[in-house]
């Protein structure tokens, strides 16, 4: 499948708020309970340091928002999160959108990536991160409340841009 990763335009954001939406009522990746409405989205996608979309078959087939991780003397460590349109989960958009994001976060100058809360249920996202060369920094047990009420790990992992 031919596919383009790009800069997200505001005609991009129904599709991009239904596919970020589709992943919170999910219940097992992202930390929001509530949805977006679309003036949420238009706030939330705008205020990243860079949101992108993957393009393909004239559709939006995921996303990705870029941002620092903290403040300050901290500021320097990106952090992301990505979600894949779910009629076109498998098909390595994902891994395109996470070594995009890396290139994205080397070009504004992050000198590592770090992710807060890879939720331990989420093996496709723990193999991928661990397949491009992420590190582990450790388990947060019972950190993620999933949808059945539940909790589970999460598991903090970085990787250097530099």
């Amino acid at each position: 499948m031919k596919m383009e990763i790009r800069k997200y335009r505001d005609i991009d954001i129904p599709a991009m708020m239904k596919i970020w939406n589709d992943v919170i009522e999910e219940a097992n990746a992202f930390p929001q309970t509530e949805k977006l409405s679309e003036e949420e989205a238009i706030k939330f996608f705008s205020h990243q340091t860079y949101t992108a979309v993957a393009v393909g078959e004239n559709e939006i087939l995921g996303l990705y928002i870029l941002h620092p991780n903290n403040i300050g003397r901290c500021g320097h460590i990106a952090n992301a999160s990505y979600a894949v349109n779910k009629n076109f989960r498998g098909h390595n958009i994902g891994e395109k959108l996470v070594r995009h994001s890396l290139d994205k976060g080397r070009e504004l100058n992050f000198s590592l990536m770090q992710f807060n809360a890879v939720v331990s249920t989420n093996k496709t996202a723990i193999y991928l991160y661990e397949k491009i060369g992420f590190s582990r920094l450790g388990v947060i047990p019972n950190g993620f409340l999933l949808g059945s009420g539940s909790y589970t790990d999460i598991i903090l992992y970085y990787i250097s841009l530099k």
